[in-house]
């Protein structure tokens, strides 16, 4: 069951890209627990999203909430900025040093998917580039003062990029972190065909910054993968999907996914679609709903990713939990069919359990 608190968030978040003024905000935040909504939306990171929400309602917010959420906000507005200059210095560096380079999730896909993509939380800078440019790119992030702490410095950087998509840049002391992708898939059997060379597009991602990443139909397959990566346990990852196809005409929707089954996106897509319909009615006006809740499998990982995202009156992140991803493990082996699939990404699993 939803609690109102999670409601409320999702309501929040509604119109944070639609616009409209929905009735449910008003009875929602007469109804809610005040500290108990500011912890919702802190931990789904959408504090940003929430307070625009509840502005935008013409709700009566307390005065908790407001101030909670109003300084959440301001952070969340001052740390894009901050990763908007950094990653247009990092890109023309790059360019200046002949490395290809996409900029994915994070501030190009606020742009496209919010009227405001300030309120729009992250964390870091993602950035794709290709293998066989992983050590000048390394070199690239340590002139720019950049410390690597995922793998350790001491290990071989190239052998983890072997078994791992990521490595982890940063420069703590001023809350700059990046995650450097060779790859966009754990399994190297989903989306295997996306990496720097895919289709682009430019993004305004504000005054005077324009940054490249995915193309449309690359963009969703790879989002769509990521999410089911961690079975959707956060509200941020499927409101940045339902935001991005919201203006969407249905037939553009419908053409989505088929092109998704094309680039190796799997169970991943009809999950995330049927996922953003639960909460969000992103296939109002298409047929894709009755057409993919008839892959039983698909079913499954749509019902679990809601029950991961909003089963708990109180959230609290997976890892703390007892067994508490082993849901996730589970959805991850039903992303594509076969037995083929399920073994290797056993295989996966196993191996990154005995390194980790």
């Amino acid at each position: 069951m939803k609690s109102v608190e999670f409601l409320l968030t999702v309501e929040c978040c509604r119109a944070a890209f639609d616009g409209g003024k929905s009735r449910k905000l008003a009875e929602l935040t007469a109804a809610v627990d005040r500290d108990r909504f500011v912890r919702v939306a802190r931990y789904h990171r959408v504090q940003g999203l929430a307070w625009n929400g509840l502005q935008s309602s013409g709700a009566d917010v307390p005065g908790e909430i407001a101030a909670s959420l109003s300084a959440d906000t301001k952070v969340i507005a001052a740390s894009n900025l901050k990763a908007l200059a950094e990653a247009g210095a990092m890109l023309a560096q790059f360019e200046r040093a002949g490395i290809p380079l996409l900029f994915v999730k994070g501030l190009t896909l606020g742009a496209l998917a919010y009227p405001n993509p300030m309120l729009k939380m992250g964390w870091d800078i993602d950035i794709l580039i290709g293998e066989g440019d992983l050590l000048r790119a390394a070199g690239e992030l340590e002139a720019r003062g950049y410390r690597r702490m995922i793998p350790a410095p001491s290990a071989d950087l190239k052998n983890w990029h072997q078994r791992s998509k990521e490595s982890v840049w940063a420069r703590p002391e001023e809350r700059l972190y990046v995650e450097l992708h060779t790859r966009l898939a754990d399994n190297v059997e989903l989306i295997s065909g996306i990496g720097v060379d895919s289709p682009r597009q430019l993004v305004g991602a504000a005054s005077g910054a324009a940054l490249p990443t995915l193309a449309g139909d690359e963009l969703f397959a790879y989002l769509c993968v990521h999410g089911a990566s961690s079975l959707w346990f956060r509200l941020k990852w499927i409101t940045d999907l339902a935001a991005l196809l919201h203006h969407l005409p249905p037939g553009e929707i419908e053409a989505l996914y088929d092109r998704s089954q094309l680039l190796g996106a799997g169970r991943a897509s009809a999950q995330a679609l049927l996922h953003a319909d639960d909460l969000y009615g992103t296939l109002a006006g298409t047929d894709l709903r009755q057409r993919l809740q008839g892959d039983r499998a698909s079913s499954w990982l749509a019902a679990a990713a809601m029950k991961q995202v909003a089963g708990r009156d109180e959230p609290r992140e997976p890892v703390t939990l007892p067994l508490g991803t082993a849901w996730i493990h589970l959805s991850q082996l039903l992303l594509r069919p076969g037995i083929r699939f399920k073994l290797g990404e056993l295989m996966r699993q196993l191996r990154g359990m005995a390194l980790g």
